[in-house]
C-alpha cells in the first residue's frame, strides 16, 4: 500500500502490483496526481486551506456577522487599485476588501504566460476574466479575480506622462515614489523576443524615434517597457502586493459580490452616509459589512470602469429618471454617473512570416506625436495539432482541459472555448441582428469554420495600433436592479472624427513599419502588398460590426471594420462630475472611488502601472489625512 498526501489530512492510498506496471509509468502518474491534489486544493480554498500562504484570504462563507466586526475601511474590489490601496491602509488600520472572484493563485493560466490565451478564452462562470459585448459590437472582458486586470492582461508596464500627472493634479514626488513601492515588487525588464525586436527596428527605420532604451517613462519615440513577467514567463500581479500589508489588520473576502451600499440618512445629517454594504457570498447568503462610527472610516469603491459606477447606480447615485424606472430607490440625483466613458479603440495588421514565431506579449511600444501609439504580438496563434485563431492580444482556439473527477480519479475533457478573435471569411457573423448578438452565436460560427481554415493562415505575428485620448465617448446603463447582470455599455468608436484621423495615420505608419528592410528578412517576400495585408485583417477580425472586405482604397472604412479593444476603457465615474478631486463621490459622506472609472483619458500607453500607483498613492494619502504626514507607509 501507497499513499501520496498534499496536507495530512488528504491522503490518496494506492495498491498495485509493481511487477505489471512500468516504473516510469507509473511514476508519471504519480506525478500528474501530486499536481491535481495541488490544484483541488487551492481550489477548495474553503475558510482557511489558503491560509497557510495567505493568512488574510477567505471564502465570503467564512464571514459572520455574529462576531459584530466593523471596519475602518470597506474596499469593494479587489483589483488593480484595490490591492495595493489596501496594503497600504492595513498599515494602521482595518480594512476588508470584498472580492467578487476568486484566488489566481494555483492557476496556471492566470499564472503563465503561455497560457495568456486560454485564460481569456475560459468563459465558465468562474473564469478570471468576463466577456462581454458592447452596444457597438465589440467583444470585450472585464476581470473577475483577486489581482483584476494584473491576472489577465497582456503584462505591459509603463508610466504616464508627467503632463498626465499634473492635469490630474496629482503630487508628483508622491506619484513617483508609489510607482516605485510597486515596481520594487512585481515588475520586470522583459528579455526582447524576436517579433518585438523587429518591431523596434522597424519603428525606428520607419522614423519613430529616437530609441529610448528599457524605461518605464512616457517617451516620445520607441522604447522597451517593463512586463509583470519575469524571466520564466510567471505573472506576478496586484494581488501580490497584499504580501505588504499588515496581516493582522487585512481581510480578503473571495466570491464576495457586493449588491449595494448601505447608507445611513439619520437626524441630523447633511448628507447620506456611507454605513457599510451589504454582498452575498459564494453560495448566494447575504452578509453585512458594515463601517466603524466615525467620520473617517470609509466604503471605497475600486472595481473598475464597469462595476464602480453599476455599483453607484445600483444603489442609488446616479440619474434620477433610469433609477426610477427600475424601481431603485435614489439617494442623490446625478446624471453623470455611468456617462463619459470611452475605450481605446485597436486596429491591428497581420503579417504571415516565413517561419513560426516565438511567442510574445507586449514589450516594444512606438510613441508617436499625433496620439498614436503602435505595438506587437506574436506566436498565440500556433500549435503542432490544432488550428488556433487570433487577433491583437486576443485569441480564440480550442482548449484541452483535465479536470479532476474525485480526489481519486481524474478525467482528461475536451471544451471547445472559442472567443472569436480571428477566424477568416468572417463577414456574414456581423449580420447578425443587435437582438442577437452573443458569445454564443460568434462560438457556434467559429466552430463551423475552423474545418476550412488552412494552417498556414496564422503563421505570423500582429501589429497593433492604439488610438491615446480617444473623444469619443459613451456609457453604461443598468439593464436592470441585478448585480450579476452585465450593464449595456456603449464607446462609440470613431464617432468622433479626429480620432478617425488618427486610426487611418496609426495604419500607414504600420505600413510604413512593415515596408522596412527588417520586416522584410521576416515575412515572406512578395507575397503580400499592403492592400493584400488590409484586406487578410479585415477577414480575419472578429467582432459583430458590418464588414466591408475588398474595400481596403477606404482606410477609415478599415478602422471602423477591424476596431477591437485593448481593455483600456475607463470613465463613469469622473472627477469633478461624480467624485471630487480626493474621489470622494459628491453628495454623500464616507464614500469613494479609487480606480480607472475616474479617468478621463487612460494613463500612458497602457494603465497598469498607473492604476497600481493610484492605489497606493491614495492610501498613503489617505493616512496622512488621519496621522499626519508622519504616517508610517
Amino acid at each position: 500500500m501507497h499513499r501520496i498526501c498534499i496536507y495530512r489530512s488528504d491522503c490518496i492510498f494506492f495498491k498495485w502490483n509493481r511487477r505489471s506496471l512500468n516504473s516510469f509509468f507509473m511514476d508519471l502518474l504519480i506525478k500528474f496526481l501530486c499536481f491535481f491534489l495541488i490544484v483541488l486544493q487551492t481550489a477548495q480554498d474553503s475558510c482557511g486551506n489558503e491560509k497557510h500562504s495567505y493568512p488574510y484570504l477567505h471564502e465570503a462563507s467564512c464571514f459572520s456577522q455574529a462576531k459584530k466586526e466593523r471596519f475602518d475601511y470597506i474596499i469593494v474590489g479587489g483589483g488593480t487599485a484595490g490591492c495595493p490601496l489596501a496594503a497600504t491602509l492595513s498599515q494602521n488600520y482595518s480594512v476588508l476588501v470584498l472580492e467578487r472572484g476568486g484566488s489566481p493563485y494555483g492557476n496556471p493560466n492566470i499564472s503563465h504566460m503561455q497560457n495568456f490565451h486560454i485564460c481569456l478564452t475560459d468563459t465558465s462562470p468562474s473564469a478570471p476574466s468576463q466577456p462581454f459585448i458592447s452596444t457597438d459590437g465589440v467583444i470585450n472582458a472585464r476581470a473577475r479575480v483577486l489581482g483584476g486586470g494584473t491576472c489577465i492582461n497582456a503584462g505591459f508596464y509603463t508610466r504616464a506622462s508627467p503632463s498626465y500627472v499634473k492635469a490630474a493634479g496629482w503630487d508628483a514626488k508622491l506619484v513617483n515614489e508609489a510607482y516605485r513601492w510597486v515596481e520594487q515588487r512585481i515588475v520586470h525588464w522583459p528579455e526582447v523576443a524576436p517579433w518585438q525586436a523587429a518591431l523596434r527596428d522597424g519603428l525606428l527605420e520607419a522614423g519613430i524615434g529616437p530609441f529610448n532604451g528599457y524605461t518605464y517613462d512616457h517617451l516620445y519615440g520607441t522604447k522597451i517597457g517593463g512586463t509583470i513577467f519575469d524571466k520564466d514567463g510567471f505573472r506576478h500581479t496586484a494581488a501580490d502586493l497584499l504580501a505588504s500589508a499588515n496581516y493582522s489588520n487585512l481581510r480578503v473576502l473571495l466570491h464576495a459580490t457586493v449588491e449595494r451600499i448601505i447608507f445611513d440618512g439619520g437626524p441630523g445629517r447633511r448628507w447620506p452616509t456611507a454605513a457599510g454594504v451589504e454582498f452575498k457570498d459564494e453560495s448566494g447568503k447575504r452578509h453585512l459589512a458594515l463601517l466603524e462610527d466615525g467620520s473617517r472610516s470609509e466604503v471605497i469603491l475600486s472595481v473598475g470602469a464597469i462595476g464602480s459606477p453599476q455599483l453607484l447606480q445600483l444603489s442609488g447615485i446616479g440619474p434620477r429618471k433610469d433609477l426610477e424606472k427600475l424601481g431603485i430607490p435614489v439617494v442623490v440625483d446625478n446624471p453623470h454617473v455611468g456617462k463619459g466613458m470611452a475605450d481605446n479603440p485597436l486596429n491591428s495588421i497581420f503579417m504571415p512570416t516565413k517561419k513560426s514565431i516565438r511567442q510574445s506579449l507586449i514589450q516594444t511600444v512606438g510613441i508617436t506625436h499625433r496620439g498614436v501609439f503602435i505595438e506587437a504580438s506574436s506566436g498565440f496563434s500556433q500549435s503542432s495539432d490544432s488550428i488556433k485563431c487570433h487577433h491583437g492580444v486576443m485569441s480564440a482556439e480550442v482548449v484541452v482541459h483535465l479536470r479532476a473527477a474525485s480526489l481519486l480519479i481524474f478525467l482528461a475533457t475536451i471544451s471547445i472555448n472559442f472567443l472569436m478573435v480571428v477566424c477568416l471569411k468572417i463577414g456574414q457573423l456581423s449580420t447578425i441582428p443587435p437582438n442577437q448578438r452573443s458569445l454564443e452565436a460568434a462560438q457556434k460560427y467559429a466552430r463551423e469554420i475552423k474545418k476550412t481554415l488552412p494552417r498556414e493562415a496564422f503563421r505570423g505575428g500582429f501589429i497593433l495600433e492604439k488610438i491615446d485620448g480617444p473623444l469619443s465617448r459613451g456609457g453604461i446603463h443598468l439593464v436592470d436592479g441585478d448585480v450579476d447582470t452585465p450593464p449595456a455599455v456603449t464607446f462609440n468608436y470613431f464617432s468622433h472624427p479626429l480620432d478617425l484621423r488618427r486610426c487611418v495615420y496609426g495604419i500607414r505608419s504600420i505600413g510604413r513599419v512593415v515596408r522596412t528592410k527588417r520586416f522584410a528578412d521576416l515575412t515572406i517576400e512578395d507575397t503580400y502588398t499592403m492592400e493584400a495585408l488590409l484586406n487578410m485583417s479585415v477577414r480575419a477580425n472578429v467582432n459583430l460590426i458590418p464588414k466591408h472586405t475588398n474595400d481596403t482604397a477606404s482606410v477609415e472604412q478599415f478602422c471602423r471594420d477591424t476596431v477591437t479593444t485593448i481593455w483600456h476603457y475607463h470613465g463613469g465615474c469622473c472627477v469633478r462630475k461624480v467624485v471630487d478631486g480626493k474621489y470622494r463621490v459628491l453628495g454623500v459622506h464616507r464614500l469613494r472611488v479609487v480606480d480607472g472609472s475616474t479617468f478621463y483619458r487612460s494613463p500612458g500607453t497602457n494603465p497598469q502601472a498607473t492604476v497600481m500607483m493610484m492605489g497606493r498613492y491614495m492610501g498613503v494619502k489617505i493616512l496622512r489625512e488621519r496621522l499626519g504626514r508622519a504616517a508610517g507607509v
